[in-house]
């Protein structure tokens, strides 16, 4: 790299992209229909003293998390409730879990320093010290002894409620707790049968703590979760996440590259939506790609071209299973893929087998049953209802293939 072009990226400043966390409020878009019913029919109702259990499903990368935050956020702004965010990605237990809900309520930052400070007084022995910047340096060892007591319904409950009752005193009207991330704990049994239990035993207490309880997670765990408990199919209202539509993706983009005095022009747009398929993850990710190689603050075709071909990999890598994504790298297959993704175009989520066979060569033709059927043993395909159409269980996949295709296409 040259030092006048490393210069250059010195001076950009910090990407308004992060494919990691959940869209800051500042450039949340679309969902209005999905949001409001959350506001009105969930945060509303709890500020009146009522408890509410909302499901919000939706596949992997699609926006799960940024809702639960947009959400809360304006939730405690506009209804007074208390957001306690806790993603339980490392549990497997209801231990596990209960030590993560103790650890999110404790990091809740709200923007009340009062109520803030009746958290950390009222869990003052789990708190081993506060930073003059508001940082909290929790004792391990005292929340994994006492986290054991909350691991059941009626004691959480109880939990929640102490917690209300302090928090009720500086105008809290509720508590809203998001459970996010719950895929390795939604295959354990006794989960779906604590979340039945913890909404009954709060629904007929005297005193209902008033409590918006959120999950986020992919259908298949709610389905799994009713395999495991059939009575979880009736305490959810389900509000699914879909994706993005090109006119709300090129939305977002305009805001992000506005937001660092950066122009797109038309073309650069259509390929940003064209890629991203509506995944708010591949935005962020398509985005960061093109904030970096860009040299002019102005985004044009070239740099979004190439932004695609060093996304593809990091598609696969970041979103795609390590076994799935050692399969697709197979030179047998890379041809039969972005035929695949030719015929499909990136809004579809199935094929027809014979389509795709009338494009192959006959050394591809060999090959292709192969790779359908390690496809579906990889549970990445499936059949679908008509004679020879293939579905994809994982949108990932799919939005992986549809990437190596733009990469071959513009390399």
């Amino acid at each position: 790299m040259s030092v006048q072009n490393e210069s250059q990226e010195l001076q950009k400043g910090a990407s308004p992209f992060n494919p990691t966390q959940p869209v800051p409020v500042e450039l949340f878009v679309g969902r209005s229909l999905e949001i409001d019913r959350i506001m009105h029919r969930g945060a509303g109702q709890v500020a009146t003293g009522k408890p509410v259990a909302i499901f919000v499903q939706g596949e992997y990368g699609i926006g799960k998390s940024s809702v639960a935050k947009f959400t809360q956020y304006y939730a405690e702004r506009d209804y007074s409730l208390w957001p306690i965010y806790a993603s339980l990605a490392e549990c497997s237990d209801l231990t596990s879990m209960a030590e993560a809900i103790l650890k999110a309520a404790l990091r809740t930052h709200a923007f009340d320093k009062a109520l803030s400070g009746i958290i950390k007084e009222f869990l003052a022995d789990y708190v081993e010290n506060i930073s003059l910047f508001g940082q909290i340096t929790i004792k391990t060892d005292a929340l994994k002894r006492d986290a054991p007591n909350l691991a059941s319904a009626a004691d959480l409950i109880d939990f929640l409620r102490s917690l209300y009752e302090r928090l009720k005193l500086t105008g809290c009207k509720g508590i809203f707790l998001v459970l996010d991330e719950i895929n390795g704990i939604a295959d354990n049994p006794k989960f779906a049968h604590f979340l039945k239990g913890f909404i009954d035993t709060n629904a007929v207490s005297k005193k209902p703590v008033p409590l918006l309880l959120m999950l986020c997670g992919v259908e298949e765990r709610r389905r799994k979760m009713i395999r495991n408990h059939e009575p979880v199919e009736r305490i959810f209202d389900i509000i699914s996440i879909n994706t993005l539509s090109p006119e709300e993706m090129a939305d977002f983009f305009t805001r992000a590259f506005d937001s660092v005095n950066m122009t797109v022009d038309p073309k650069a747009m259509d390929y940003l939506t064209l890629y991203s398929a509506g995944f708010p993850k591949i935005m962020h990710l398509l985005g960061d790609e093109a904030f970096w190689l860009d040299k002019d603050g102005k985004l044009d075709e070239e740099d979004t071209l190439r932004a695609v071909v060093l996304a593809a990999d990091e598609v696969g890598r970041r979103f795609v299973n390590e076994q799935v994504f050692n399969s697709l790298k197979s030179k047998d297959y890379h041809s039969i893929l972005a035929k695949v993704a030719k015929e499909m175009g990136p809004g579809s989520t199935s094929f027809i087998k014979s389509d795709v066979m009338s494009s192959l060569t006959e050394s591809e033709k060999k090959k292709f049953n192969n790779f359908l059927q390690r496809m579906k043993k990889l549970k990445v395909l499936r059949s679908g209802e008509r004679k020879g159409e293939y579905i994809f269980n994982m949108r990932m996949v799919q939005v992986y293939i549809w990437f190596q295709a733009g990469k071959t296409e513009h390399p």
